[in-house]
């Protein structure tokens, strides 16, 4: 099992319609919608979002790893989405967490969780 290792990026709260349509400025991004609200993108150093209440912060509170699909599927008790790409929440191995599920097919995931759970989940998928 590697390591979970911070996760760094932009974190949004904004009108669910302004951020469909927010320009991502970074390398690699990848956005995670946690709720139609909130989203998170990974890798992201500014964003144009056009909501004048919305609030972009540095997103430092999680860490993550890239896994095997079929490891992370011994550790769920519920069901991931067929549809990729998706984001799915709930507890792996009895730790809150999040899977990304992206649409290229290679077999591996991102698992995220809240950093102070990382050592943790990371102990418990061993």
């Amino acid at each position: 099992m590697p390591a979970l290792e911070p996760l760094h990026g932009l974190r949004v709260v904004a009108d669910p319609a302004a951020l469909d349509v927010a320009l991502w400025r970074g390398e690699d991004v990848t956005v995670l919608r946690f709720a139609p609200d909130d989203a998170m993108a990974l890798g992201a150093t500014a964003v144009d979002v056009a909501d004048e209440h919305a609030i972009v912060e540095s997103e430092v509170g999680f860490a993550g790893a890239w896994l095997p699909l079929d490891d992370v599927l011994a550790h769920l008790e519920w069901p991931l989405p067929t549809e990729r790409p998706a984001l799915a929440q709930g507890s792996i191995a009895g730790v809150p967490a999040k899977v990304w599920l992206p649409d290229d097919g290679d077999g591996t995931v991102l698992v995220i969780t809240p950093t102070a759970y990382a050592d943790e989940l990371a102990g418990r998928l061993r």
